[in-house]
């Protein structure tokens, strides 16, 4: 096992990290840039090492600042969380070549399933279903134009490097095609660095479906069940659960060894996520992987009674999937809403600025996952997530109606956030029933 590790993150995923270190005897070094000076990652780990400026692209996506970092709190090995660099192959290559364990999968893994077209060509020849699309990049207007027309309206613009809902957008015409293609060629150039796109089938109001996958260097895979993240807004993840209210027994099944097959194909280890759209007739389609942890991840820690994070870095450190994981069954029903720092009234608009009161929800079944506090200041340069509210029942109903509760008990002061949008969300009829899909949100809004 590693004696010391490098969170190379922020908020509450690094918080995490440090948590799972702890219980696990590991020493944390966490880096920060001058905005989050005073989070709490920083105040509770073991070490602490400034490496830049506020904005993200001189600091945490620095990698010769935390690989500097990791060499002076001479560490073993590096957590990347999720975001900023840890779907970067590189900064996995560089890990490793200064002997700095990377705790992901190996390079070739996330350069082959981090580039999207890339992935459906594996999954293409492990048997996995994908939707209609361009074969390859799509780089002229031109061939745009051809493209779509050979697919058939309406169709999905996506980046090649993309992920987090950027670089995407949705054509019904060639008109709306022709902007589409410029607008995401556009935004996946000032987020990835990359802007290559290409072209799938949009399939009209599918479930996002996703697998939880676990695979160590033994040759061994497994999967922990899927979450259902079809509450989307502008293809951002709002709500998740698990297990989904759509999927039966047999379907179950067939997507979780659809993932298996995939992840044996590209020889993944450790922790990831096999991403798929779901049709009303039950029809499956792989969309991408996500290899790193996921946002959602105390999801299926609370249906499967595991921590994904200490499995991840046992994995890393040469360990077999541990058996309480490997013969984790669906033990319970698990919600999560993520509190973002946005005004609902306003359009979702951001809401930086300093936190007069936290106070979290308690009692049977509810978890916090969150960096915040009273007094802490959030800052406007990252991701808005405030935390993770997560609720846990015997079935969906008491779930539903917990995280109602829960919901109505967080308060947060000095700043807007999601909740009162989230609660609507809990109140609404159709989510009660399970009835929902990737149009759910933007239906409320109407």
């Amino acid at each position: 096992m590693f004696d010391k590790i490098l969170i190379a993150n922020r908020g509450e995923i690094a918080l995490r990290v440090v948590r799972a270190c702890r219980e696990l005897g590991i020493k944390t070094v966490a880096v920060y840039s001058q905005a989050d000076e005073e989070s709490l990652h920083v105040q509770l780990a073991d070490q602490a090492i400034c490496i830049g400026p506020p904005a993200s692209s001189d600091s945490y996506l620095k990698i010769d600042r935390l690989i500097s970092a990791a060499e002076i709190g001479d560490v073993d090995a590096i957590h990347p969380g999720y975001g900023f660099l840890s779907e970067n192959a590189h900064f996995a290559e560089v890990c490793e070549s200064c002997n700095i364990r990377f705790i992901g999968p190996p390079a070739n893994a996330i350069r082959t399933m981090g580039d999207k077209n890339a992935a459906r060509d594996a999954a293409r020849k492990a048997g996995v279903p994908i939707t209609p699309g361009s074969d390859g990049v799509v780089e002229t207007e031109a061939e745009a134009l051809r493209v779509a027309k050979k697919i058939g309206y309406p169709v999905m613009i996506k980046a090649s490097a993309g992920g987090g809902g950027r670089g995407m957008r949705a054509a019904h015409n060639d008109v709306s095609l022709v902007q589409g293609f410029h607008a995401a060629r556009a935004e996946a150039e000032k987020a990835f660095g990359k802007a290559d796109v290409y072209f799938e089938k949009l399939i009209v109001n599918p479930r996002h479906i996703e697998f939880q996958i676990v695979a160590d260097s033994h040759g061994r895979v497994i999967h922990l069940g899927e979450r259902d993240c079809s509450i989307q807004r502008r293809n951002q993840k709002i709500v998740e659960e698990a297990p989904s209210p759509f999927l039966d027994e047999k379907l179950r099944a067939q997507m979780g060894k659809a993932s298996i097959k995939l992840a044996e194909a590209v020889e993944y280890q450790n922790v990831g996520t096999m991403e798929f759209l779901v049709d009303e007739k039950g029809g499956f389609y792989f969309m991408e992987m996500n290899t790193r942890i996921q946002v959602e991840h105390c999801v299926t820690e609370e249906v499967y009674g595991c921590d994904l994070v200490k499995e991840q870095i046992r994995i890393a450190a040469g360990d077999p999937i541990s058996e309480h994981i490997a013969k984790a069954t669906i033990r319970q029903h698990a919600i999560e809403c993520r509190i973002n720092a946005e005004n609902p009234a306003m359009n979702f608009q951001p809401s930086p600025g300093r936190i007069d009161l936290y106070y979290t929800p308690g009692g049977r079944g509810i978890r916090v996952d969150s960096h915040a506090y009273a007094g802490y200041t959030i800052p406007p340069y990252y991701d808005s997530l405030i935390g993770k509210l997560i609720t846990a029942g015997s079935n969906r109903a008491s779930a539903v109606a917990r995280m109602s509760r829960a919901l109505g008990e967080y308060m947060i002061t000095g700043v807007h956030t999601t909740i009162p949008f989230q609660q609507e969300i809990m109140r609404n009829a159709d989510f009660q029933r399970g009835n929902y899909h990737t149009g759910f949100v933007a239906a409320m809004q109407r």
